[in-house]
């Protein structure tokens, strides 16, 4: 038989974009293509449904290579992160044991939490004994008040082990005004610029570490926006260059001592975006400064998957999250990442947990070879409009704060606080409604799932068990879904819970479509739920509902058969229950005349909803 190869210049012609989209406003019928297929995201730029070679006209990214400035395809002229965990050090013997045992385990990176109490030389002894600071990047986060005396003690500990201190590679994270985001602090600009300064200078014999800490991470579990967490991150790092370079510290050395800790969020393409676009408009800023040397414009990235969308319920799920954020990380070029354990909001993470954490990253490496590939992202016509648009409206961000007076004084005056308190508003309303789906707890949830008993403790958002301090505003502590968790923990505690009984009748995908949406419905409130294949009266369904103990009764049938059934299912409740019709039929108004008065269906604040049944039936 004879072979044929494919031509896919001859055997596929090419196709222009209207023929495209002839096409594709053919088969919409006359539906607006802009309402049903164009994205309005929440950064404010919309996405099409589809991207052409002509859509990369005039976007420069695509000239750039590896390791070359503006860095957009990072940094390095390959793709290694390091693996990174966090341990405790609260007592100095118990964190050795763990760190030697997870270096063993996969880990080339550690964030070693230091009580200030605790500082001193013999505690660092204990801490990094048989721990080889040539091989692993040794990362401590501490008060900020002793950043630089831990630089002095860690130099003088390297000399006393012979190490050659110029290629050790590590951070102190000094991050001052993370203080007063987290905390509420109140700290005057000239004592932030002394913080940073003092941890600089004092790390001037570890030139591989970095000295201060953008620890935009903060703003990512505070609900902000991916182009929001940038903007802000990149004025956050330009004003400590201005602290820097205005309190005589040289402009290279300023720039190479900044360490930038970004959350990840949910959205896969987006996030990945987003660290491309980091590291150009990053690259841009600190050529402004005029460094002497090319390795002040690369930014380190450390990344960190989200606490916000993270959830108590159907608590697994945080691993599938956790892992399609590593992937955008990975992607995206960042240096090192963390993996949050999954069940770090009820509780303390155990063995089996940061396991799976240190795995997730593993298997991108091991298994799915994320590290032997630089960018993939390069070239994809979506993901490189993607880029762009998300720097334009960071650049804008940032643009914006700078012509305000900086990000000190944005966050000095609340400003800062203020926006992502209305981004966060914004999100728990889409949250509420839907919008924003949490497989697990506002939609498909575990119906005989049972949280309480699990619960040992809610984690701090900033990770030190700290209370917020007067002064000025802090960054709001709450994950996405906490009022959906709120709302069915006082179902589990409540003395009986309530049941929904769906009253199915008529159309048959109707009902079976409008009960499985019923059933969901109710479920994220932790009530349980009771189906039926169906019945063939109103009252006969009602009767039924009523012998099994129902609370509420919902209405499950088409539109066209509501105005005869609803008001019989009604009349047969006769208040003994409450009664719910499951859609938005146009005789709604009808309905509502003869006394009906609840209706669910896609438009419905799912939240409040069920906040008004609670109000109703828990006791």
């Amino acid at each position: 038989m004879a072979e044929k190869k494919l031509n896919f210049l001859a055997d596929f012609p090419a196709i222009s974009t209207q023929e495209w989209m002839d096409k594709i406003t053919a088969d919409l019928k006359g539906a607006d293509f802009t309402k049903k297929l164009v994205w309005r995201t929440s950064e404010g730029f919309n996405v099409m449904p589809f991207y052409r070679a002509e859509n990369l006209e005039g976007i420069q990214t695509t000239n750039s290579a590896p390791g070359k400035f503006p860095y957009v395809r990072g940094v390095k002229q390959n793709n290694i992160w390091a693996v990174c965990q966090n341990i405790d050090a609260s007592s100095a013997t118990d964190a050795n044991s763990k760190a030697r045992e997870i270096l063993n385990k996969g880990v080339d990176s550690l964030v070693v939490k230091l009580n200030k109490e605790d500082l001193s030389a013999e505690c660092l002894k204990t801490l990094l004994d048989g721990i080889d600071a040539s091989s692993v990047e040794l990362n401590f986060i501490i008060s900020i008040s002793k950043s630089a005396e831990l630089f002095k003690l860690l130099t003088d500990y390297f000399k006393s082990k012979k190490y050659d201190l110029s290629k050790l590679k590590g951070s102190v994270n000094c991050d001052p005004i993370n203080r007063m985001l987290l905390k509420g602090k109140q700290l005057s600009f000239d004592k932030v610029s002394e913080f940073v300064k003092a941890s600089v200078e004092a790390s001037v014999e570890l030139p591989l570490y970095r000295a201060v800490g953008v620890n935009a991470v903060s703003l990512n579990n505070s609900g902000a926006y991916c182009a929001q967490e940038l903007g802000y991150a990149l004025s956050w790092g330009a004003q400590y260059m201005t602290m820097l370079t205005e309190a005589g510290v040289d402009s290279t050395e300023a720039g190479k001592n900044i360490k930038f800790t970004f959350g990840i969020g949910e959205n896969y393409f987006m996030e990945i975006a987003k660290f491309r676009a980091a590291r150009m408009l990053w690259a841009k800023i600190v050529e402004a400064y005029k460094p002497s040397c090319d390795c002040a414009l690369k930014m380190n990235i450390h990344a960190e998957t989200s606490r916000f969308n993270m959830t108590i319920y159907d608590a697994n799920v945080n691993m599938l999250r956790s892992q399609t954020e590593a992937m955008s990380a990975a992607l995206g070029g960042v240096d090192s990442m963390t993996v949050t354990p999954y069940d770090v909001t009820f509780k303390k993470s155990d063995d089996f947990s940061e396991r799976i954490a240190r795995n997730q990253q593993l298997l991108l490496k091991e298994e799915s070879h994320f590290d032997k590939v630089v960018d993939p992202a390069a070239g994809s016509y979506y993901l490189e409009n993607l880029t762009a648009m998300i720097a334009e409206q960071a650049w804008k961000l940032f643009i914006e704060l700078d012509n305000a007076g900086g990000f000190f004084a944005a966050v000095e005056n609340s400003t800062v606080q203020k926006a992502i308190k209305e981004t966060l508003a914004k999100r728990q309303k889409d949250v509420a409604s839907r919008k924003e789906i949490y497989l697990g707890t506002n939609q498909f949830p575990n119906f005989n799932e049972k949280a309480a008993s699990k619960i040992e403790a809610t984690a701090c958002a900033c990770k030190c068990g700290c209370q917020v301090e007067s002064g000025i505003e802090a960054l709001p502590k709450v994950r996405a879904v906490e009022e959906f968790e709120e709302l069915r923990l006082a179902t589990e505690k409540a003395a009986k819970c309530p049941k929904a009984f769906m009253l199915t009748i008529g159309n048959l995908a109707m009902r079976l479509a409008r009960a499985q949406f019923s059933c969901n419905f109710f479920a994220c409130a932790g009530y349980e739920v009771i189906d039926n294949l169906g019945f063939d009266t109103a009252e006969e369904g009602v009767a039924a509902a009523q012998k099994a103990g129902a609370d509420i009764i919902v209405l499950c049938s088409s539109d066209d058969e509501y105005a005869e059934l609803a008001p019989a299912a009604f009349k047969a409740i006769g208040g003994k229950q409450l009664f719910v019709v499951a859609g938005a039929p146009a005789c709604m108004e009808d309905l509502q005349k003869v006394g009906i008065e609840h209706f669910i269906h896609v438009k419905v604040n799912v939240l409040e909803t069920l906040k008004s049944f609670n109000a109703k039936l828990l006791k």
